[in-house]
């Protein structure tokens, strides 16, 4: 599939697939002073380790999807200051099937 087309139609598929979204220091800095919050408290109040113990990730709610995603609104409440990793779907990450349940995806196998 050729992803040079795609464009992301904000549909939420990726934000509502569990895993963990990996943040870097810059990442939780930039997130932190978005939510007008001290990055020690957003480090200990909204961040996880990751199973690998590796680095720190948003948390997921009960059902996988981001905290950080809103499901009334369907949209990212830290869209602007949202981790590389939710911006590199799905050019350097997706999910088996991911082009089924992505609207942006949904449209590149029309073309």
């Amino acid at each position: 599939m050729d992803l040079s087309r795609f464009q992301c139609r904000r549909c939420g598929a990726c934000c509502r697939w569990e895993g963990a979204v990996r943040v870097s220091p810059a990442e939780i800095e930039k997130i932190a002073e978005y939510l007008h919050i001290d990055v020690r408290e957003f480090i200990n109040r909204h961040t996880v380790l990751t199973p690998d113990r590796r680095s720190l990730s948003l948390p997921e709610k009960a059902d996988g999807s981001c905290v950080y995603y809103d499901d009334v609104r369907k949209a990212c409440v830290i869209q602007p200051v949202k981790p590389r990793q939710c911006s590199a779907f799905p050019f350097e990450w997706n999910f088996p099937g991911w082009e089924e349940l992505c609207e942006g995806g949904r449209e590149l196998r029309k073309k």
